[in-house]
């Protein structure tokens, strides 16, 4: 099967598309041929090895796997004979730790869901990482309740625009924060109220809210917890920016975990956890309308490595997605 893979890290241009041996199945997990992936900030950081904290993951001196990719969609090819819970011809979607920029990928049941028949495979493709941080870091780590306010940082991009959308789903009044190109798209998409980046600072309104997801990064601590309420509640995603090469977001994340012993307002980390569970979930939204993935581009298999450039550009509106 055709696979990208890298031996090195560095930029995009590091993968190569080769031939590789169709992935082995053990008992509990299945064999998915994919028909389309998504590219995640998760894949340029393991791909470039930056920051170096990432390479505790993917191998200190060279990545150990050789394949990158996590999200996908697909079709069951075959089972092991422990699982009861999906079928040759089931059409999938979820994710893997990596290689899911391939023709086939060996994945665990406990990470996929049955795709709806009404949202397509680059839909789906586009959901499981993105839909998964944005679901936990408001109902979970961010406790949203219905009546309450919420404010996004960063609510174009890909796990922004689904926070939109599922804030609302949980019956919170959303304000997002974006460009000016794109407040029409986080409107389209259910936000209450938007706040242009470009020519207010969120952080010094007179408003306040019960939470603030901040997917950033590109603010204080304390300038962040200003428009908050007394007992409100900060998630920090992570971040694309800031952080230095060292620790990446993963700074802003331990600065967070020490400001909040001090502080009345809680300040929580953000990690997405796959699960079958959150997946069936979102999968029912989407069934139903409620949920719809944005997707800014959709490249052919073959130019992962440009999909990955646009993604690095950070001005991608929603999900970048390859198919093919």
């Amino acid at each position: 099967m055709k696979a990208w893979t890298w031996n090195r890290y560095g930029p995009p241009d590091v993968l190569t598309l080769r031939d590789v041996a169709e992935p082995a199945i053990a008992r509990d997990e299945v064999l998915v041929r994919v028909r389309a992936a998504s590219v995640n900030p998760y894949d340029w950081r393991h791909l470039r090895g930056d920051p170096f904290l990432a390479r505790l993951h993917a191998g200190l001196r060279r990545p150990r796997k050789g394949l990158l990719g996590a999200d996908l969609a697909g079709v069951v090819e075959r089972v092991g004979a422990d699982v009861a819970t999906l079928r040759p011809g089931d059409e999938v979607f979820g994710e893997v730790p990596f290689g899911s920029f391939a023709d086939a990928v060996a994945a665990s049941p406990e990470k996929l869901a049955v795709k709806p028949a009404n949202v397509t495979f680059e839909q789906a493709a586009a959901v499981s990482m993105a839909g998964h941080t944005a679901l936990q870091a408001l109902r979970d780590a961010g406790r949203l309740s219905a009546g309450q306010r919420v404010l996004i940082n960063g609510a174009s991009g890909g796990i922004g625009t689904f926070a939109v959308q599922l804030a609302k789903v949980l019956g919170a009044e959303v304000t997002a924060v974006c460009s000016t190109r794109n407040a029409d798209l986080v409107r389209s998409i259910g936000a209450d109220d938007v706040v242009d980046y470009t020519r207010e600072d969120f952080t010094t309104r007179a408003a306040r809210y019960d939470l603030l997801v901040d997917i950033v990064g590109n603010r204080s601590l304390r300038d962040l917890r200003r428009p908050l309420k007394p007992q409100g509640t900060l998630a920090l995603v992570g971040g694309l920016v800031g952080g230095g090469r060292l620790l990446g977001p993963a700074a802003q994340l331990l600065r967070g975990a020490l400001v909040s012993r001090f502080v009345s307002q809680r300040i929580v980390t953000v990690s997405w956890k796959p699960n079958a569970e959150d997946l069936r979930y979102l999968a029912g939204l989407m069934e139903t309308g409620r949920l719809t993935p944005v997707i800014d581009r959709t490249y052919p298999f073959v130019e992962v490595p440009d999909a990955l450039r646009r993604l690095e550009t950070r001005h991608a509106q929603g999900k970048i997605v390859v198919s093919g």
